[in-house]
């Protein structure tokens, strides 16, 4: 084997307990399993989730995470688009590019995989890595780019691309509203921006989010925590937006994009929800509505790619704090109190 026997990872202890120690190294397991040496990871606000004990699925011991570039150390017999040594863009979700699923381009939904990374099995947050079907769930980093900028590719700005802007059907000219301005927010009002909509209204809770949003290309900002947003957009617009972007992921931030989506508008909820909301149905049902949700499929990754490489979108603004390996109990406690340290994504890197 090309790696030592033990690594360093972020291991789930059961809700409200991590732990930075050391694991067996992954090894290939199957002919299509390619081993990453991980160089830079990122948390991602759905790992907080998890150590929340939001997502059940997760049983201690598992290694979190599932975003990340690397190096390839070791690919099973069966890969054929990568060899050791090949730098790498690791997506969240895993596709085996065969199933009923995958050839819909639904990869999320893959039955041999989907986001399992940091779920299911063991994930990025790691020295090491093993990835599945790492022919259709890896990609060629291109050169001259920013690694870190890269990262932002595994996970947020597919999410906030597919999610909330394809889904919700931004066209040039339309009034946007997003709700939350946190990375997934902020990685939809990046890539909005591609369809050149006429206003894109920023809602938050916190004054340093909205004036990144600002420099990020929001028209506008509300701070729904000192200020009615939803009588403030009714009263801006003729009555209401076309497309209401959820990213948060509680009841009261789809309760204001039900609000103040106009007839004929989109609700695109991305936020991860962990209880039930209202649908006020006896009020849109005549309003000819459509309501979407969704978890990433990456299909849009390798456009992305192209639009970090021509310069056109820029994700390593999105990053506000940067660790080493050694520091990533410390890059968690910064992350789940964003607020206070004016977070927004934090890069942890391996050496």
């Amino acid at each position: 084997m090309a790696h030592a026997s033990t690594m360093k990872a972020l291991v789930y202890k059961g809700p409200g307990q991590k732990a930075w120690e050391s694991v067996p190294a992954p090894a290939i397991e199957r002919p299509t399993d390619a081993i990453v040496r991980i160089t830079k990871t990122t948390i991602c606000g759905t790992d907080l989730h998890i150590l929340k004990g939001d997502v059940p699925a997760v049983t201690s011991g598992r290694v979190l995470g599932h975003e990340g570039v690397g190096i390839v150390e070791q690919v099973g017999d069966a890969v054929g688009n990568f060899k050791a040594g090949d730098r790498v863009l690791i997506s969240c979700i895993t596709s085996c590019g065969k199933c009923e699923y995958c050839k819909q381009q639904m990869y999320s939904h893959c039955e041999d995989g989907g986001w399992i990374l940091g779920h299911l099995i063991d994930g990025t947050q790691a020295e090491y890595v093993r990835i599945p079907h790492a022919d259709n769930s890896l990609y060629h980093l291109p050169a001259g780019v920013d690694e870190e900028a890269l990262v932002m590719l595994s996970d947020i700005l597919p999410t906030g691309f597919e999610i909330g802007v394809l889904y919700g059907a931004v066209k040039p000219g339309d009034t946007v509203a997003i709700v939350g301005a946190g990375p997934i927010g902020i990685a939809a009002l990046l890539t909005a921006q591609f369809y050149s909509p006429a206003r894109l209204i920023m809602v938050d809770v916190d004054d340093s989010r909205l004036a990144l949003a600002k420099t990020f290309g929001a028209s506008e900002t509300i701070n729904s925590g000192k200020q009615d947003a939803a009588q403030a957009i009714l009263g801006s617009t003729k009555d209401g937006v076309d497309v209401a972007i959820e990213a948060v992921g509680i009841p009261a931030t789809f309760d204001l994009c039900q609000n103040i989506v106009r007839p004929g508008g989109h609700i695109a909820n991305i936020g991860v929800h962990g209880k039930s909301v209202d649908f006020q149905i006896q009020k849109l049902w005549i309003q000819n509505i459509t309501l979407t949700t969704g978890l990433v499929n990456t299909n849009t990754t390798p456009m992305l790619l192209k639009t970090v490489q021509a310069g056109t979108l820029q994700p390593q603004q999105l990053i506000t704090h940067r660790f080493g390996f050694d520091q990533f109990l410390q890059a968690y406690e910064v992350f789940g109190n964003a607020a206070r340290e004016q977070a927004l994504k934090v890069i942890i890197s391996n050496g």
